[in-house]
């Protein structure tokens, strides 16, 4: 068996929220730098990069990025975004199981509508609790950090003040249905497709319940959830990074997108987001099944003692 073994008993809430908590930190670390790339890329219709310069691809986003602005650059937006990452991974993951048993009755196997209705529930509400954190995230991915070049924002905090003095509230949620469509959806790939992925495996006995099932099973969710997620990700991240006035409505901005750009526009910086949702759901669900285990090892220990 690679890793910790599953335990004989359910762990409780408490334990699958700081576990998806940590776990999500710890992939946000890990795949960063993809996803800022993937926000470069993705705002890039709108304005050639400094003095012209165009991004392409992953590599040829990433390496000017280190060269120009330095390596502290692939990890802009990373403060602010942190509680987000957190918050949403600990909503969205650790009670859908229970929202999957609300809606399939308490079905022991919840069928495949069940499922999705409880990943499109969770990734809901998870991002509503979330959506300022987002939107100075990604206004920080897509900030150029060069001498010469005026910044929209010097900090965190600034971040937030300058918004809501210039934009009010709705600035902060700014984005708020494209992001829960965005979230719903990806919520709903991802969890559904590890669950089905996983139980596939485990049904025909190709890997027991460990590392590599987890790997295999978390790679397959990402690539899936790119795919059908990709579209409304970029009207998402161009429509929170737009300045007040340059779109009337998330749907004004798909539309032009679609007018100016053409079809492929909704699919900017597919590389990179598939690259980091994958890495991200490896490092997430590896990491949330190992701490989840650990944890119910250690709480199993104290009972022992006492």
């Amino acid at each position: 068996m690679v890793g910790l073994k599953p335990s004989d008993v359910p762990p409780p809430l408490g334990v699958k929220m700081a576990s998806a908590g940590a776990a999500a930190c710890v992939a946000d670390l890990f795949t960063f730098p993809l996803d800022t790339a993937k926000v470069r890329l993705q705002v890039q219709g709108e304005r050639k990069g400094v003095d012209g310069f165009a991004y392409r691809g992953v590599f040829g986003t990433i390496s000017p990025m280190i060269r120009t602005e330095g390596p502290k650059s692939m990890y802009n937006g990373l403060v602010g975004g942190a509680p987000e990452t957190s918050a949403v991974a600990s909503v969205r993951i650790d009670i859908y199981d229970n929202v999957k048993d609300l809606y399939s009755g308490g079905k022991d196997k919840a069928g495949i509508v069940a499922r999705i209705l409880a990943g499109c529930t969770t990734g809901a509400m998870a991002v509503s609790f979330a959506q300022p954190t987002d939107v100075v995230k990604v206004r920080f991915q897509a900030q150029v950090n060069l001498d010469g070049v005026a910044r929209r924002y010097s900090g965190t905090m600034q971040a937030y003040k300058h918004i809501f003095q210039n934009e009010g509230m709705r600035g902060l949620w700014k984005g708020t249905l494209p992001n829960i469509t965005r979230n719903a959806l990806v919520n709903c790939t991802e969890l559904v497709t590890y669950d089905l992925i996983k139980e596939a495996i485990l049904k025909h006995k190709l890997l027991s319940d460990n590392l590599p099932c987890h790997f295999v099973s978390a790679f397959g969710a990402g690539f899936v959830t790119t795919v059908i997620a990709s579209p409304v990700d970029v009207v998402k991240t161009r429509y929170m990074n737009s300045p007040p006035g340059q779109y009337k409505s998330a749907i004004n901005c798909a539309w032009t997108m679609m007018t100016k750009e053409g079809p492929t526009a909704f699919y900017k910086g597919f590389v990179p987001s598939f690259l980091r949702l994958g890495s991200w759901n490896v490092v997430m669900f590896v990491s949330f099944e190992q701490i989840k285990r650990a944890m119910m090892v250690t709480k199993k220990r104290i009972e022992d003692k006492n």
